[in-house]
């Protein structure tokens, strides 16, 4: 367990965890992201949380994967990759923050920045200068909260997920050059 607060850890994922981070993901996902989709997200999640995609994603070596637990509740999940450039933006040192999901019931009380503060100081402990991520254009509430927290814009790419929705397709890289 690593312990980011009082009340908050992450927990490593393990192959062992497949099932328990699918039944997480059903739960999750669709209360923020079913109106993505033609069939509610039901494909999304079936497919990068089925096992074969997670025991794949828990063996690339330059990434890790976390429960994050809030009062002893896993409440969220996620994934880093070291190493991860975001095209033509800098040939310093980069990683990208992969996943972050968390439970609605618990938003807005301030874990999701405490995980990014973790995260900041955790690159600079390895000596990283940028922390990169994917975000929604159609979820505006996130694109304030990576805002608050200094990233840029740098890009956009438009899913090609025959299932979704073309009008929320949009996702954009978004930066933080860390100090």
């Amino acid at each position: 367990m690593i312990k980011i607060s009082q009340n908050l850890q992450l927990k490593i994922i393990t192959k062992e965890d497949c099932k328990n981070l699918f039944t997480l993901m059903k739960e999750i996902y669709p209360l923020a992201y079913s109106h993505f989709w033609n069939d509610d997200g039901n494909w999304y999640v079936n497919s990068q949380y089925s096992k074969e995609n997670i025991l794949k994603e828990l063996s690339q070596e330059n990434a890790e994967y976390y429960f994050i637990l809030f009062k002893d509740e896993i409440i969220g999940n996620f994934r880093i990759i070291w190493d991860d450039k975001l095209s033509n933006l800098s040939e310093e040192k980069q990683l990208k923050l992969h996943r972050i999901y968390l439970h609605p019931k618990i938003q807005g009380k301030g874990i999701g920045k405490q995980l990014m503060i973790w995260l900041e100081e955790k690159a600079k402990q390895k000596d990283y200068k940028i922390i990169w991520l994917d975000a929604m254009d159609a979820q505006p509430q996130a694109f304030q909260f990576y805002k608050k927290l200094d990233y840029n814009y740098h890009s956009h790419v438009f899913l090609p997920f025959n299932l979704m929705h073309d009008e929320v397709r949009k996702m954009s890289q978004l930066y933080k050059i860390i100090t």
